[in-house]
């Protein structure tokens, strides 16, 4: 048995935010770190600073200026899927192992401002993306103890009444909507996923994980959601044993307007 450390952070670019990347590893010393919105190809990412700080094991989805996905850890990693979803490569999502675990690294799309589908394409991709990896995930991935699995990423939906600072005035507002919470349930059921995060606080308590650029007072007004979940099949719930959210990191200079979450287990 021994102890492992994940956390998922929507950088919004790493080339921009990397020396706060870094004062992170060194402060919080995760095992896995999981990135989304790396904003970068594969050619321009800052291996080499994680490299030094001892994350020599790297799986890098990049692509210009938009999207990406990196898994960095300091222990063996094998990539176990690197899968494009809804006929496009944009790449969103990379599978790897570390420990015997694996873990899955998604960045699911925001889905633009309006919530339907017939007048906004953005939103129509989104809820098609949740669908097929609902698919894929009941499929490949049924409830079985022969996989322990780790999903974790921006998934762009706050899905309880306390992960949005107003649960009436979300309710049509994408990220909260019945439809979008329907789909991210029946995603997070298909592999009988567990939310390492609220096995710690209660889902009366408030708990954001982003907090918007356009608030002039980010802290003050504090009408953040909880966009970026951590998730652990069954088997890992007895050994959940710690989970943080970084809120701090949201006001540092040039900060992202998302916030780590961390989540300690023993495997």
């Amino acid at each position: 048995m021994t102890d492992l450390t994940i956390a998922t952070w929507n950088i919004n670019s790493v080339r921009l935010r990397i020396a706060t990347v870094e004062q992170f590893l060194r402060d919080v010393q995760p095992d896995v770190l999981c990135l989304q919105e790396i904003k970068g190809e594969n050619g321009v990412f800052p291996a080499a600073n994680f490299e030094a700080l001892g994350y020599t094991h790297q799986a890098v989805r990049g692509m210009k200026s938009y999207n990406g996905v990196a898994t960095l850890s300091r222990h063996p990693m094998t990539v176990l899927d690197d899968r494009n979803w809804c006929s496009k490569v944009d790449c969103r999502h990379v599978g790897t192992s570390v420990k015997g675990v694996e873990i899955h690294n998604f960045y699911v799309p925001a889905g633009g401002d309006i919530p339907d589908p017939k007048v906004n394409e953005k939103f129509a991709h989104k809820l098609m993306f949740l669908d097929e990896v609902r698919e894929w995930f009941a499929t490949e991935r049924p409830p079985s103890a022969a996989h322990r699995m780790v999903l974790v990423g921006d998934l762009n939906i706050a899905p309880l009444e306390h992960d949005v600072w107003s649960h009436k005035k979300l309710l049509d507002v994408v990220s909260h909507t019945p439809i979008e919470v329907e789909k991210y349930e029946a995603w997070r059921a298909a592999s009988d996923f567990r939310d390492a995060v609220r096995h710690f606080v209660p889902e009366d308590q408030k708990l954001y994980s982003w907090w918007s650029y356009r608030a002039k007072d980010w802290e003050e007004a504090n009408k953040g959601r909880r966009l970026d979940h951590i998730w652990v099949t069954p088997d890992l719930v007895p050994g959940l044993k710690a989970a943080s959210i970084h809120k701090a990191l949201r006001g540092v200079e040039k900060a992202s307007d998302h916030a780590p979450v961390v989540v300690t287990m023993t495997v």
